[in-house]
Order: C-alpha cells, then structure tokens, then sequence
C-alpha cells in the first residue's frame, strides 16, 4: 500500500511520526480520517473494527504522557494550537483548543456531560434530526461512558477550590452538584490542563487510538492535509504535507480515497472544507459558531485554600442554567483555578499592586461564568485557500452579555457567601468589592469585549448537521449535502450550543454516525 516512501517507525508505537519521514507519502486507503480527537479516534476505531483499511491523518504531533512535564510556558506551546495564543478575530476572545494525536482530550479537565435532553429535542422537532432524539443516543451515550471509565467525583476528589463552590451554593440554596469525570488511577496533582504526566485520563489517545491500531488502522503525526480532492461529486482522496519539529514542510502527503472523515475540530475541519473550495451554494459552511465564551471571577479569602491543587473542577453551579430553547437562565457555573503564569496574566494591577495579588495567590478562590450561547459566529480563512488557518469572527450579542453579567454576579454571590473577603473581576478597570450587597449596584456595562478577559474551549458548530440543506452543510448521516463520502465527525456537527463541555457528546455523535461511515466505505 505504501509507495515510494522511508519510515523510521517509532519503537512499541501505533503511531507514525511524519517528522520522522525521508521521503514523500503516497498510500491508497478505503477511508481516510482527519483530525485525532475525540471524534476521529471513534470514527477510525469503528472502521477498522468494520474491515476498512482507514489511515488517521493528525496536524499535530505524538506525545505521551512521559513527554507532560507539567510546565506551562512548555506545554501550552505543545499541546494547543497556535501555542495558546489562537483568538477570535477581534482578539476579543481567547479560544485553547488542542492540537496532537489524542486532540484536546488530551489538555481538557475530563468533564463528562451528555448532551441535554431538552437540544436533543430541540434538534429533532425543529430540525428533523429523528435520530438524535434522547431515546436513540442513550444506549450510545451509555457505551462511550462505559468505555471511557466515566464515574461521579465524590467528597474526597474536591479539592478547596470546588468545595468553596460547594458552600457557596449550599448556603444560598442554589442548584449544583458533583461532576462526572474519566480517570482513574488519578494523583490530583492540578495539572490537568497541560497534560496528565500519570496517565490517568481515560482519553482517546488512551483509550480508543489503541484500540483502533489494534483492528488495523494506521495513524500519521505531523500531518496537516491541505487539501481535500473531489471530482464529479464525489471524494478522490486528501493531499498534505509532513512537519518536523518546528512546523516546517519536509515531505508532500497524498491519499486515494473514496471516503474522508473531517474530525480536525469546528475551526480546523471547517477551514480544511474552505481551503479545498468545497460546494457551499447555500453559504453554510463556516456559520454557525458557537463558543462557550467564559469570564473569571476571583474570591479572596483570609486562609490558604492552595486552589490550584487538586482535581480541578469536581462541583459545579446549575442555578443559572437552562436548556429549554429561548431560555433567560444560560450560565454554568464551575470552579477555574490557573496555574502560576496565568493567574498573574489575569490579575489586575501592575508593579506593587501586581506583586501583592500574586502574593494572595494561596488565598484565591477562582470560578468562571460560561454562557450557553445564542450568538453565532463564522469560521474563514485567515491566510488565503491553501492551506490557510481559521479565522475566527464572533461577536457576543447583547442577550449573551446580559446573561454573562448575571452571571459574575453570581460567582460574586457564591465566593461571598462561601466567606471571601472580597471578590474581584479582573476587569477594564478592574471591579473589587468587599461587600456582597454592593454586586446589586454594580454598573455592570463593563461587561462587553476588550473589556473583560474572556476565553473559550467549546468551539462548535461550522458545519452543522441538518435535513436542510439551505440550513445546514451535512445530513443527518453525517454526510456532506454536496460531496458523496465526505463525512464530519466533530464538533462542526452541532446545529446549536450545548452549554456544557462537548466531549461526550462528539464521542457520541462520531460513534452514532460511524455505520453511514462504514456503509459508504464498503458500498
């Protein structure tokens, strides 16, 4: 199958490293998949299983957890796009999404949450999206949890940063309660976000990658596909290039297929379906972004809580959260503690005033406001069709900041009530109250963009699924309306916002949808 091409495998590995190729590739494959997260890993897993000689094809590169050093000025360039540093267009927006073998399954804090019965609902009557209904996807929710290990955290995986939120809401009567998570065999040592140097983290790089070698699949690092190639409607295969170590092209890729699974992300598989000039005669593709967009809100307490030790988020906030379609209550309330370089990026102050914040680092409590977005926003083209990067424009909408407002309020009310001493939001300028009557006085107009630190790690929609094709880029088996054996398994797939972390659910959906995969590979 492989022609013309020189490997030096890595030893014991399933992976092949593209830095590690002296020569070009070329292969023919029943299947090709895009993008090694968690949606391309269960899409390569269950073509192989199936029979399907399917290659995964990954931009980043292969690490493991031996490579996780726990260092943030290190690992933050290693394991997320753009090194950390990728935003919204407008800078507004600070959006971490992964990028190597195993995607952001590899950096998330292992929250497991099902998509909400009410969207799934919502998709299907407003949609046509029978299949998605939650009587349909339970059983398949039910597998990937299984597989993955997922269990509730208890009492003793809360760390004091959770607990605080934990008295918060009990002593304002609110809703909330554990979370569930994947890991086991997990040390609490904080470091979740930067990789887990335990190999606790039950994820696709873990877990489902393996499993897939094991049926068969092949699996290239350092792969970024530029090009996806169709002819009469139909999928030809992919064309890319290998990276070295420091991003620079050392050999052309190219793969005959009749069948390609994007799974590069709701920025990544949208800017590749762009590059490649794709069918697009409704003007879908790239719309419908969601973010997740999240503020920070700092307690200050009078005993060291060490925040940032422990299981990250374990509890979480559900007073303010509704997912019933046009609802006024859209925020999720967690814990959000940083490590060392980031609190100091978002504290407010310089010099004196910084050093002395820094010096409260041991006190702080930190949690965060997401909202479940109405806003939607669009993926381009930032550096023209080939090969180009995404580019993200978003823009909050008024009702959106209104709930983010209500939200900070709200974080401000749990820390108070939890017993900080004073609660800050690192703010343009920054707000600092000692007093929880004073959040009902709070000009809150500050609450806008380029006014506030906003972040974002849910990217989704971009190409969503539909009946439509004048409202959506795919269909309900996952397939692209215009391109015969073009098939989506990520978070793109989305009609709308989920409002809590999407793991689960693209695991889910990519498993759901993987028969109309396997059917087209074979057919």
């Amino acid at each position: 199958m492989v022609r013309g091409v020189e490997l030096r495998l890595a030893e014991k590995s399933f992976v092949t490293r593209g830095r590690d190729l002296r020569a070009d590739l070329a292969l023919d494959a029943g299947a090709v998949v895009v993008g090694m997260g968690a949606g391309g890993s269960i899409a390569l897993r269950e073509l192989a299983r199936a029979g399907v000689d399917v290659v995964g094809l990954e931009e980043g590169g292969y690490h493991t957890a031996a490579d996780f050093n726990q260092r943030e000025e290190q690992m933050l360039a290693l394991l997320f796009q753009e090194m950390g540093g990728r935003t919204t267009e407008d800078m507004a927006i600070r959006v971490l999404q992964g990028r190597g073998v195993g995607g952001s399954t590899i950096h998330n804090t292992n929250l497991c949450k099902r998509i909400p019965d009410p969207i799934l609902n919502a998709w299907s009557e407003r949609l046509g999206l029978h299949d998605l209904r939650p009587e349909a996807l339970a059983p398949v929710f039910a597998q990937i949890e299984s597989e993955l290990g997922v269990s509730t955290m208890g009492p003793s995986d809360r760390n004091a940063n959770n607990e605080v939120l934990r008295i918060g809401i009990e002593k304002l009567g609110w809703r909330g309660g554990p979370l569930q998570h994947n890991r086991i065999g997990c040390q609490r040592s904080g470091f979740c976000e930067l990789g887990c140097s335990y190999d606790a983290k039950q994820n696709a790089l873990k877990v489902v990658l393996p499993q897939a070698a094991a049926a068969g699949a092949h699996v290239y690092a350092d792969i970024k596909v530029t090009e996806i190639q169709v002819d009469g409607g139909a999928v030809t295969g992919v064309e890319g290039v290998a990276l070295d170590e420091r991003g620079a092209m050392i050999a052309h890729v190219r793969i005959r297929t009749r069948v390609v699974v994007l799974a590069g992300s709701a920025t990544g598989s949208a800017a590749l379906a762009l590059a490649s000039g794709l069918p697009d005669p409704h003007d879908q593709l790239g719309r419908g972004l969601h973010l997740h967009p999240a503020a920070l809100v700092a307690g200050v307490f009078d005993r060291e809580l060490d925040g940032f030790d422990g299981i990250p988020q374990s509890y979480e906030c559900t007073e303010h959260l509704s997912f019933e379609p046009g609802s006024d209550r859209r925020v999720w309330i967690v814990p959000a503690f940083g490590h060392p370089i980031a609190t100091a990026a978002l504290l407010p102050g310089f010099g004196a005033a910084h050093m002395r914040a820094m010096r409260a680092y041991r006190k702080l409590a930190v949690l965060t406001a997401m909202v479940h977005d109405e806003s939607e926003g669009r993926v381009l083209l930032r550096d023209g069709r080939n090969g180009g990067r995404p580019q993200l424009r978003y823009e909050l909408g008024e009702s959106d900041r209104v709930q983010l407002a209500k939200g900070i309020v709200a974080c401000g009310r749990i820390l108070f009530a939890a017993g900080a001493k004073e609660v800050v939001v690192p703010a343009v300028f920054p707000l600092r109250t000692r007093d929880a009557r004073e959040l009902d006085r709070v000009d809150m107009a500050f609450v806008r963009p380029h006014h506030l630190p906003l972040s974002a790690v849910h990217p989704m929609g971009s190409m969503r699924l539909g009946t439509d094709p004048a409202r959506s880029v795919v269909g309900p088996t996952g397939e692209h309306h215009q391109v015969r054996g073009l098939f989506v398994a990520d978070g793109s797939l989305f009609p709308t916002s989920i409002g809590g972390p999407p793991q689960i659910g693209i695991y889910a959906l990519a498993l759901h949808l993987s028969r109309h995969m396997v059917a087209r590979a074979k057919g």
